[in-house]
């Protein structure tokens, strides 16, 4: 296969899988159901066309025939009066009314066959139509009820379009919870490490004014140590311990004897 046929093919695969993600079966059987009704009609209005040429040519049919009639009434009368030229004349007319009367009897014949040959036709498609109906809508509810459970089926299973976004939304949802929750984190540890200051204090920190508070915090300790020292060693001695400089039981006794 040429390149250039594989590529149509390939087009005409994707037309019809378009076509036929796109194509509603329900609207294809109302459409096609509208097209009959129509059909259905034509037959109807053709009918009706033939009737009315039928009445039509029953209509001259009487009126030739009523005038066939008259005349042989007209010649009757004018025998009488002893006028056989009349009579004679209106007997040739006579003549001529039947000739038309019966070729319209033919056509009055041939339409009346027509009219019962469409008004069969018309019944068989009306009943081909009525059918069809009747089908359809059972298609229809079928098909309508086979597209609810699928969609039913899909939320359940996730499998669905919109399902599927709203996974895909969730999932991404996490990622960046789960990202700024590291964020988060490593944020904390480096500003307890003293890495990274905090840009809400009045005063910028850095490591080294933090290592010098920190040996500065210290002299200050010691100083008031040395302090603390030098205020025991000036405050005089308590009554008590300078009667009785030695507290040792032995050498109480050793004093005593």
């Amino acid at each position: 296969m040429s390149i250039t046929r594989r590529i149509a093919a390939l087009f005409t695969a994707k037309a019809n899988k378009a076509l036929d993600n796109a194509e509603d079966p329900r609207e294809l059987l109302d459409y096609s159901y509208t097209k009959q009704l129509e059909l259905v009609q034509q037959v109807r209005r053709g009918l009706a066309d033939v009737a009315t040429s039928r009445k039509r040519v029953e209509l001259q049919l009487t009126g030739l025939q009523q005038s066939a009639g008259k005349l042989q009434q007209q010649a009757q009368q004018a025998l009488a009066i002893g006028r056989e030229d009349l009579a004679r004349e209106a007997l040739a007319r006579r003549t001529a009314v039947l000739a038309q009367s019966t070729d319209l009897e033919a056509q009055e014949s041939s339409l009346q066959a027509e009219e019962a040959k469409l008004t069969l036709a018309s019944q068989r498609l009306q009943a081909k139509v009525d059918a069809f109906r009747t089908r359809k809508e059972s298609i229809k509810a079928t098909y309508t009820a086979a597209e609810a459970e699928a969609h039913i089926n899909e939320a359940v299973s996730g499998i669905s379009e919109e399902m599927g976004d709203v996974g895909v939304a969730m999932q991404r949802a996490q990622d960046k919870t789960a990202q700024l929750q590291a964020r988060a984190g490593a944020l904390d540890e480096l500003m307890a490490s003293g890495a990274l200051q905090d840009a809400t204090l009045p005063v910028a920190h850095d490591d080294l004014q933090t290592q010098l508070d920190a040996i500065t915090s210290g002299g200050d300790v010691d100083a008031e140590l040395a302090r603390m020292r030098a205020e025991l060693a000036q405050a005089p001695t308590p009554p008590a311990l300078a009667e009785h400089p030695s507290a040792d039981p032995a050498a109480q006794k050793e004093a005593t004897s």
